[in-house]
């Protein structure tokens, strides 16, 4: 009796502890996500629909594309830049940030959103470049190649925004950050 006694003694003294550190874990977290606020460089959100772009993609002029309804509703809220650029068969469209932020997702999440189905997702290894993120992006009828990456202020490239948003977070990796996706019809 007096073993069961002792159990029952260090389980409710095991879930008390949990009981006060959770609150206290929470309350931690939440002072590191929002204590110290955007840093004053940082563009407040809806900030800018435009980056600066580059003149030309793989030795094509590229020339400005007007934001679509969908694009420019996210772009009033995203924490950064978005510029829509094409150079006649592909189009660019550039995210740039300067803290880490949940809202710059994979583009596969965008075009899932806007009812396209996602198909043979891979890594690929463009002439020259880094890796990329590839997939088939389907609706209509109509497919699109749709490939993305993301690059820091020193050249680091990330196929996966979740490695680069704990990156960031974990200071492994610094701003800015530009996310480049390019789409081209198959």
């Amino acid at each position: 009796m007096r073993l069961f006694d002792n159990l029952f003694l260090n389980r409710v003294l095991h879930k008390s502890l949990w009981l006060l550190l959770l609150p206290l874990c929470a309350i931690w977290g939440a002072v590191q996500t929002f204590g110290n606020g955007p840093p004053d460089d940082t563009p407040e959100i809806g900030a800018g629909i435009w980056a600066e772009f580059p003149a030309q993609w793989n030795g094509a002029t590229l020339r400005p594309l007007a934001l679509s309804e969908v694009e420019h509703r996210f772009a009033q809220r995203f924490p950064g830049t978005i510029a829509r650029l094409t150079d006649g068969r592909h189009v660019l469209v550039l995210r740039t940030v300067n803290r880490p932020t949940r809202m710059l997702h994979p583009a596969a999440d965008c075009y899932k959103g806007l009812g396209y189905r996602i198909s043979d997702e891979r890594l690929e290894a463009m002439t020259g470049q880094a890796r990329w993120r590839c997939f088939i992006a389907e609706r209509g009828g109509q497919q699109l190649r749709v490939c993305e990456r993301i690059e820091d202020a020193q050249g680091q490239t990330f196929t996966d925004t979740s490695a680069w948003y704990w990156a960031a977070v974990a200071g492994k990796s610094t701003g800015p950050w530009r996310a480049v996706t390019v789409a081209r019809p198959l």
